[in-house]
């Protein structure tokens, strides 16, 4: 008895070492990444690349996501305030889940499961085929030609795509609450333009999606990095990109959340 439970204390022990480790390795990294940056912008043709693989590629699945996540929180919500009396103010609901949380929290996810498990896949394969050693072999730092501007490809995408997300959840609210069930179109942008502040709703949740890029992509080309040079490797690496980028997602989401209540 006294073994087991020793045993597993060691176990929970070690798993807590890894993840520290984990965390300042991916912080280290994220360092050294920022250090050798010049690069990215110098050479800006590289970034821009970079930021249409990983965003222009990705908006069909972010657009078309925040319509129907915008339908759902109009029936959702009409359905709930009509019970109170205020199915007039459906617009605010949706705006405010939008700006505030579903919009950065379900961007970052999405983007994390798209474009995330694809850079460390294409990173994680010239690693695998010896592309980056002969960078290395021919004086070019691999940091600052690969990793970087894919690096700042996907932090620069992020606003952008959680803008349009919810900017399209919000259309996809007004298409179900006004269109279908037939709520007043002026009282429906009327309470919303009152209610949704700008510094405080849809800047924060723009600061959200930018922190939210930095943490997805530092993983992923971290992930990419120091993946085996194997099909298994680089298989591995991919999962643990999309699974550690969803925790971390959640998890800053609870801290910004908190500062920004608190603020």
């Amino acid at each position: 008895m006294l073994s087991k439970i020793k045993n597993d204390v060691q176990n929970v022990g070690h798993l807590t070492l890894e993840l520290i480790s984990g965390i300042g390795a991916v912080f280290v990294f994220l360092i050294v990444t920022l250090s050798h940056s010049a690069t990215s912008f110098q050479r800006f043709s590289l970034t821009i690349r970079e930021i249409f693989f990983s965003g222009v590629l990705s908006l069909i699945i972010i657009l078309v996501s925040g319509l129907f996540v915008g339908m759902v929180l109009g029936l959702q919500g009409y359905e709930t305030l009509q019970t109170y009396g205020s199915s007039d103010s459906v617009g605010v609901l949706v705006a405010l889940s939008l700006t505030r949380e579903l919009g950065p929290v379900v961007s970052a996810l999405l983007f994390a499961s798209r474009a995330g498990s694809a850079i460390t896949a294409e990173i994680g394969l010239m690693k695998a085929t010896e592309q980056l050693s002969a960078m290395e072999m021919m004086a070019i730092n691999p940091i600052a030609r690969v990793v970087g501007p894919r690096f700042w490809g996907g932090v620069l995408s992020m606003p952008v795509l959680t803008a349009m997300f919810i900017s399209t959840g919000v259309l996809g609210g007004y298409m179900i609450a006004v269109l279908l069930i037939g709520v007043d179109s002026g009282a429906f942008w009327s309470q919303m333009n009152a209610a949704v502040d700008f510094s405080h709703d849809v800047l924060n949740g723009l600061i959200k999606s930018f922190v939210f890029g930095l943490a997805v992509c530092a993983i992923a080309t971290y992930q990419g990095y120091s993946a085996a040079p194997t099909a298994e490797g680089v298989s591995g690496a991919t999962t643990r990109t999309v699974v550690s980028s969803s925790l971390a997602i959640l998890a800053l989401d609870l801290v910004l959340t908190a500062f920004m209540l608190k603020g």
